[in-house]
């Protein structure tokens, strides 16, 4: 892979040393490294390794260094064939994650400190992944920033085994030549006052002991009060301030305990980490990720962040007991060779680039009707087979998401309803809710103006739907002009190419749960049906925005008394806005089908359905149903163009009157329905009888709609 790791410069400190190191490790290991900052002393380190770093001004904050910052990094990601931005700080992550919305280029970001409840601290949770060095980060990235759990990714830092050996103590060390150091810059958060008025106490037991303090300091003022106090306290000859060095590992061999006093919550340690490789006992406050590296009477010893004697009592019992103090130094380093070690941070970390890459966050639109959520199946199914290893999440209406409750090609099911009143609430909280997922791809697939505003506030990086003219412009990939007359699947193929997509099954599935298989079973039971029993699905409704779709209810009512001449059992099955129709139907019928109207989830309409010979329906959802579970289906078309709608099983007969004016697609008919009239009770019983007497797969008589549909390839 080629990485390349952003941050602000290259002088000195934990962050840089990480990042270096890093680059160093991905050359060595076949990978490609690449290193943006504005520079600094530790480049030659890089460029030494074969690490590739360009000088870009990443840390300045005002705007216009920021804009030409994106322009100049983008160049460099395409020119380097880039497959994961890493940003290790606030600014070089704002333009690091315009750039990867840009080249389409996932984004890493790694929290090395605990950041103020600003706007520009949000930026560290952008990433497609966050790595954190301890629990204590996550944490407050995920309760300050609403980072979810999922995107984060405990990664401690690591020390470098080959550079911090381990080196045993003599006893004398602990009574001799005492050395007590503390690394770190010299700020407030360090502990340095805490650390001196301790030392003060130490200092009048073992008036020989040295203390060194290393780092540098970033405000001058603060050294020259530290000074002060030193002075104050009677250390001036006891106390050395060694400012920046870069031999932490000769330092610390020299060195009897180590302390780290911070009295603000620090990300990690890594200097802890480091003594504990190099066998130096050590000392540290009950602070931040400090806590996770160390048990305390175990690894070392923990005290509180305000009490310099409780402190200096801990470094007593050091220089008192050198027996536990090798025990602690041994007990620690067994655990830097486990966990702290820089080979398994390298591996982690690399670890999560091949996640940012291959696991992609995908998100299907669909908002429609529950037929048009069924048509999409085959779509969902195309996108599992295309990226094996995504997180595929749908966002239907209520009423569908149980058409995709058992679909085992999705991970998340979003539900997304627009309420009579609240709409502008209801969408807010929408696509707050979106952007927080962090999708890589939106697919839309039910292309109006709301889905595509959808996606666009996902942030997804790549939105892909149709150029329909319905605020198209939210989309980053769009489809060219649709031929007339497109079929369902077919429509939607179009936009599966624009991800990749090169085949498409073009059959339905739909899944039950054992549980649902069985009330319906003890609900045929409760009617008197015999599994030997020929049973005949019926339809009737049709939406009630389409009136236009029903076959006269009086059909319907002759047809089952037709049906239950020849000892063949009629189910009739609906939803709650069917009952009016039903009834109706009933009270027609003078022998009564099997009502199963608003009796059934969607589900369990799945397994109905599955249990019949035959299944009769208008151009609804019940239709697909029956296509998908491989029933024989009988469809009854009118003001629709069954070339466009019906996704066609195995065995199917489809009645459809081509007049002058089919397709019409009125919801109100003018002339009084004469397309669903001139269907009659005998063509359909004449078909029903056909597949309810076969005895293999054939095919019906000739018929004139069917073949038509066939030669269409329906």
């Amino acid at each position: 892979m080629n990485i390349l790791q952003i941050l602000p410069e290259l002088q000195s400190g934990g962050v840089e040393r990480g990042t270096v190191d890093l680059a160093c490790y991905l050359q060595k290991n076949g990978h490609r490294a690449v290193v943006v900052s504005a520079g600094g002393a530790m480049v030659g380190d890089l460029t030494s390794a074969g690490v590739k770093h360009y000088a870009l001004p990443v840390h300045k904050k005002n705007i216009f260094s920021v804009l030409v910052a994106i322009r100049e990094l983008s160049k460099i990601v395409v020119l380097e064939k880039i497959d994961v931005l890493h940003a290790r700080s606030r600014v070089p992550a704002l333009i690091a994650f315009f750039v990867s919305r840009r080249t389409n280029v996932p984004l890493v970001t790694t929290c090395h400190g605990f950041y103020s409840k600003h706007l520009l601290s949000r930026v560290m949770g952008w990433g497609k992944l966050v790595i954190v060095a301890s629990h204590i980060i996550g944490k407050r990235m995920r309760d300050d920033f609403g980072v979810p759990h999922s995107r984060i990714r405990l990664i401690p830092r690591g020390v470098n085994l080959d550079e911090f050996k381990f080196n045993e103590r003599p006893d004398d060390v602990f009574s001799k030549n005492i050395v007590i150091g503390l690394i770190g810059r010299l700020t407030p958060i360090k502990g340095h006052p805490l650390f001196l008025k301790a030392m003060a106490r130490v200092s009048r037991v073992y008036p020989h002991v040295k203390i060194q303090i290393i780092g540098d300091a970033p405000k001058p003022q603060y050294k020259d009060e530290l000074l002060s106090l030193v002075k104050h306290l009677g250390l001036s000859q006891a106390v050395e301030f060694l400012g920046t060095r870069y031999d932490i590992a000769e330092l610390l061999s020299k060195m009897t305990i180590l302390v780290a006093p911070s009295v603000g919550e620090e990300a990690f340690g890594r200097v802890v980490i480091e003594a504990g490789a190099a066998g130096v006992p050590v000392v540290t406050t009950r602070m931040g990720g400090l806590v996770d590296i160390l048990e305390h009477e175990r690894d070392g010893l923990l005290v509180p962040p305000d009490d310099p004697r409780i402190l200096a009592d801990a470094v007593f019992r050091y220089l008192k007991d050198p027996a536990f103090a090798r025990q602690c130094a041994l007990s620690l380093k067994a655990r830097v060779d486990k966990e702290f070690h820089l080979d398994l941070m390298f591996q982690k970390t690399l670890k999560v680039y091949e996640e940012a890459v291959a696991k992609k966050k995908i998100l299907v639109i669909k908002l429609s009707a529950l037929g048009d959520v069924i048509l999409s199946l085959p779509s969902l199914r195309a996108l599992r087979e295309k990226f094996p290893n995504s997180h595929l999440s749908v966002l239907v209406g209520r009423k569908a998401r149980n058409i995709i409750r058992n679909c085992p090609y999705i991970n998340d099911t979003i539900v997304f309803d627009m309420p009579g009143k609240n709409k502008m609430r209801a969408l807010w909280k929408m696509t707050r809710l979106l952007s927080d997922e962090d999708f890589d791809m939106v697919v839309d697939l039910q292309n109006n103006r709301i889905s595509h505003l959808l996606a666009f506030c996902s942030g997804a990086r790549l939105r892909a739907g149709h150029d329909n003219r319905k605020w198209a412009f939210f989309l980053n990939r769009k489809t060219k002009d649709s031929p007339p007359g497109l079929g369902a699947l077919e429509h939607q193929f179009q936009v599966l190419k624009l991800v990749g997509v090169e085949h498409l099954d073009r059959r339905l599935e739909m899944w039950t749960q054992k549980e649902e298989d069985e009330r319906i079973r003890l609900f045929l039971e409760s009617q008197w049906v015999s599994p030997s029993q020929t049973l005949v699905g019926i339809n009737p409704g049709s939406s009630l925005r389409w009136p236009t779709k029903q076959w006269p209810v009086e059909n319907f009512a002759k047809l089952c008394d037709e049906l239950a001449k020849r000892n063949i059992r009629v189910v009739i099955t609906g939803s709650a806005e069917d009952i009016p129709m039903a009834e109706e139907l009933f009270s027609l019928t003078r022998n009564k089908p099997i009502n199963a109207v608003a009796k059934t989830s969607i589900s369990e309409l799945v397994s109905l359905v599955r249990r019949c010979q035959v299944f009769i329906s208008s151009d609804s959802a019940p239709m697909h149903i029956a296509a998908s579970v491989g029933v024989p289906l009988i469809a009854i078309f009118g003001p629709t163009d069954p070339r466009r709608h019906l996704v066609a099983p195995l065995r199917y007969q489809v009645f459809w009157k081509e007049l002058q004016c089919s397709p019409c697609y009125l919801r109100s008919c003018p002339i009084g329905h004469p397309c669903m009239k001139k269907i009659t009770v005998q063509e359909i019983l004449d078909s029903t009888l056909f597949f309810a007497n076969e005895k293999s797969v054939g095919s019906l008589p000739d018929r004139q709609t069917s073949e038509k549909l066939k030669e269409l390839g329906v």
